[in-house]
């Protein structure tokens, strides 16, 4: 019998999706850049992979090395690029057991949320959401992955997570919106994605 949080969350998220209207809590606001998607868009692909310890719900975040090619030093859910001929839910499976060593045989994928484009990078996101039925091993991969850590659902839905601070974009001060989780300044694609996450949350717990 499936847990009844992860039952509510499996029918949540065969309904609609709140999409742009949660994206746009989390995006950064600037005239600088548009969120257009380029032709030449990369897709990827990532996974929120959840799992229970003592009735609380936790997931898994990556804080990424400084040897990556992209976004570097920042926090995100295990994924990457898709593969020639590689469905979008296979690349979330593949990564995530690439960079925190968690394999497919141990994850249920419970469903998608909305895709979203990141117009510095050019990707376009496909996350996907699942669980486990209890925390697997992790293990890093030494040179994508620098820190792997577990904020709870608990954490994510409390007020006061969410943070501001002010940063620098094409010599221009802005408002950053971020999570703090884990002690980490959890911004970009990834707050944005967890955003979606938060709101389809708040239907169900």
């Amino acid at each position: 019998m499936l847990p009844l949080f992860i039952n509510r969350l499996s029918k949540r998220l065969g309904e609609q999706l709140p999409g742009e209207a949660a994206h746009k809590i989390m995006m950064i606001e600037s005239k600088s850049f548009t969120f257009t998607e380029d032709k030449k868009k990369k897709p990827a692909a990532v996974l929120l992979l959840l799992y229970p310890i003592d009735n609380e719900w936790y997931f898994f975040l990556t804080k990424r090395t400084n040897i990556v090619e992209h976004h570097k030093g920042q926090i995100s859910l295990p994924g990457g690029m898709i593969e020639k001929n590689e469905s979008y839910k296979n690349a979330a499976l593949r990564e995530t057991h690439e960079e925190i060593g968690v394999t497919s045989d141990e994850i249920n994928i419970l469903g998608s949320l909305t895709p979203f484009y990141v117009p510095v990078s050019k990707f376009k996101i496909f996350p996907f959401v699942g669980w486990a039925i209890k925390k697997p091993k992790t293990f890093m991969h030494s040179i994508e992955v620098d820190r792997i850590f577990s904020p709870s659902i608990k954490n994510l839905m409390h007020k006061k997570t969410k943070k501001e601070k002010k940063g620098m974009l094409t010599d221009r001060s802005i408002a950053i919106p971020y999570y703090d989780l884990g002690g980490e300044v959890v911004w970009g694609a990834t707050s944005v994605i967890l955003a979606e996450f938060k709101m389809i949350l708040e239907d169900i717990v």
